[in-house]
């Protein structure tokens, strides 16, 4: 049972808070069994459990809105609101990215350039903060937290409630995977399609992309459809694979959303699953971006391939997995660059606009952006240290007015952090919601010391 209602809500909420004021003084986290981050998580204070917040409250189909526990996931939410015939506006790629999460820590996905960032669709939110209550946030009720809140990170507080904007669906998503060998008329494509929601006489309300080399990239334009054959990208046949192999496809709406989860993207790959062989033992069930992420922290912790590659005298490699936001004036730059110097490749593209500013992660509501999504190692060069390619990365944000998503490694300065990221407006709030600092400051949590 996913839905629980609001009087079961309402009790695990008052438990919430009777565990935290239990709860011995000093800085306090969130104990949570899943993560989709990836810097390591400094365990400050102690842990406060919020596996009871995980769940629907209700559905209203009238007014198209959901009430959402802050760990529901989006997996969990979406299985509900598809029975009513809806979505939320934008769902993060991943299932088990969270709703609060997704606000806190901001996410994306192939409807952002109709409705933004997830967060947009909040209409309002209640959110325990380092006082210890619970505060209903909103644009008229403590309209302070209700804009200072996303991309906070927890900082403020987390959301034990969420009010959320929800859109019709149809059954299927047809698909146009589009090659362009050339990316000044791939971003031209994209402003056509961010000024008309149209390409060659055909509606577009998806849209994400892959470049494979700056002369083979690709947009995927999805169109809601009532009817057509679906392809099934959950066995033995790879989605990012078919985008090169096939110029129409179709989705149910289901597994469009969680196309690219499956395969974590292409990460999979890194575990042997683009090998038939390998993909035919590995149990469907385990194919999952929360399996593989387990995958990935085990390796952090324990080093084993580090390990054979010192034995091997391989050199050391750097993760670089960041999430970027440049202007789309910019976009094919950025893209040059990043081939010619760090290398990577597949990356996703996921055009964007912002409904309005918000002041932690201050995108112009006028302006296109493309989110560049890229996720893998490089090889430390002789000389190089571990962080180079990534401070690279931000200094060429700065160049070409970029933003980069907090949920990865972060070099910034503390006064240059500030600067991008509201630091006056964090502040303030931070002294309204949090006096006591019961729960570690942004810079600190996203950044650490280093």
């Amino acid at each position: 049972m996913t839905v629980v209602g609001a009087p079961a809500h309402q009790r695990a909420v008052r438990d919430l808070q009777a565990r935290f004021t239990e709860l011995p003084d000093g800085r306090m986290r969130l104990a949570k069994p899943t993560s989709n981050l990836f810097r390591t998580r400094t365990r400050a204070g102690s842990g406060l459990d919020v596996g009871g917040l995980a769940q629907v409250i209700s559905v209203d189909p009238e007014s198209r809105t959901a009430d959402v526990q802050g760990m529901c996931t989006y997996e969990t939410l979406v299985a509900e609101t598809l029975g009513h015939g809806l979505m939320p506006l934008v769902v993060p790629q991943l299932r088990t990215i969270t709703v609060g999460g997704a606000v806190t820590g901001l996410g994306i996905e192939s409807t952002s350039l109709r409705h933004g960032l997830p967060h947009e669709s909040v209409l309002e939110m209640d959110v325990l903060v380092g006082t210890g209550e619970v505060v209903t946030a909103s644009p008229t009720e403590h309209p302070e937290l209700f804009e200072a809140f996303p991309n906070s990170y927890g900082s403020l507080g987390y959301a034990v409630r969420l009010r959320i904007a929800l859109q019709p669906v149809a059954p299927f998503v047809a698909l146009r995977h589009v090659r362009f060998t050339d990316l000044d008329e791939l971003t031209a494509a994209v402003d056509v399609i961010a000024k008309q929601g149209m390409w060659e006489d055909e509606p577009v309300d998806f849209l994400d992309g892959v470049m494979f080399a700056p002369t083979e990239s690709y947009l995927t334009l999805g169109a809601w459809a009532d009817a057509g054959r679906p392809s099934d990208y959950t066995g033995q046949h790879i989605y990012y694979r078919s985008i090169r192999e096939r110029e129409r496809d179709c989705l149910t709406v289901a597994d469009y959303l969680w196309r690219w989860d499956t395969d974590w993207f292409w990460c999979s790959a890194a575990f042997g699953l683009g090998r038939p062989l390998v993909r035919r033992v590995w149990p469907r069930r385990l194919r999952r971006s929360d399996v593989y992420h387990r995958l990935v922290a085990l390796e952090g912790r324990f080093q084993v391939a580090a390990r054979l590659d010192r034995l091997r005298h391989q050199p050391l490699r750097e993760r670089v997995v960041q999430d970027v936001e440049i202007p789309l004036s910019r976009t094919a730059e950025f893209l040059r660059w990043f081939d010619d110097q760090v290398g990577m490749s597949p990356v996703w593209l996921c055009p964007l606009r912002a409904r309005r500013s918000w002041p932690l992660y201050p995108l112009d509501p006028g302006t296109t952006y493309v989110n560049v999504g890229f996720w893998g190692t490089v090889a430390i060069a002789q000389g190089r240290r571990d962080g180079d390619v990534n401070r690279a990365i931000e200094l060429k944000l700065g160049e070409l007015h970029g933003h980069k998503s907090l949920y990865s490694d972060v070099f910034y300065d503390r006064e240059t952090f500030d600067t991008l990221y509201g630091g006056a407006t964090y502040e303030s709030a931070k002294r309204s919601y949090d006096p006591g600092n019961r729960l570690t400051g942004m810079y600190e949590k996203v950044v650490g010391r280093r």
